[in-house]
């Protein structure tokens, strides 16, 4: 093993929730008058923490989301995971070798901890994440694709950023995971290889994650 600890994204790395997730932004921020396509929602947002919702919206239409934009969507979405959440094919069997060869590892998400918790619960991946290893960009104030959450993840688990590798699906993540100083594996399975170029290498399913690792 080249690194030291593996830092894993959590939506659409672990759990397959971008595609219920981005599909309930489009059809809020719709309704709120702002037409966004699910296109438009995964171009824009996937792998942004809330914030940046936020700030694009204002920066585009100069009219600010409601007070109560988070909670709402974020209710929506955990109804919708309850009923259709699936942790990402084969992510368990990866945690699991980790775990099995004594590798460090951790979730940072641009999610609350809130939204990685009913994720994890929901689809049976909790066993492998205690408190200790799940950080939030709750935790830093400011989201993908700044380096912080990267860096604190490292921090807090003891490892210098260079010995980390972070497993990522997004540009921003991508982009946070280089600020960070990091190598970092691009999971193409939603997102186009082209516009994870900055990955130190790509792969498509958990089956070559694993191999990767190795």
């Amino acid at each position: 093993m080249r690194y030291d600890l593996i830092i894993f994204d959590n939506d659409g790395v672990l759990v397959d929730s971008e595609p219920i997730s981005n599909r309930h932004l489009a059809a809020y921020l719709t309704e709120l008058g702002h037409p966004t396509s699910y296109e438009d929602s995964i171009r824009d947002y996937m792998g942004s923490a809330m914030h940046r919702i936020h700030d694009l919206v204002l920066e585009r239409t100069g009219r600010r989301l409601p007070d109560d934009f988070d909670d709402v969507f974020h209710a929506r979405v955990f109804a919708a995971f309850e009923r259709e959440l699936k942790p990402v094919a084969g992510a368990g069997g990866v945690l699991e070798k980790l775990a099995a060869d004594g590798v460090p590892y951790c979730v940072a998400s641009s999610g609350s901890h809130e939204r990685i918790r009913v994720g994890h619960r929901t689809t049976g991946l909790d066993r492998w994440f205690d408190e200790r290893r799940v950080f939030s960009s709750q935790d830093v104030g400011r989201g993908k694709p700044a380096p912080d959450l990267f860096l604190y993840a490292a921090e807090r688990m003891g490892v210098a950023p260079e010995r980390c590798l972070v497993v990522e699906d997004s540009p921003l993540g991508v982009q946070a995971a280089v600020a960070a100083g990091m190598d970092v594996y691009g999971f193409t399975a939603m997102t186009p290889a082209e516009k994870l170029a900055q990955a130190t290498q790509l792969f498509s399913t958990m089956g070559e994650l694993a191999d990767l690792l190795v």
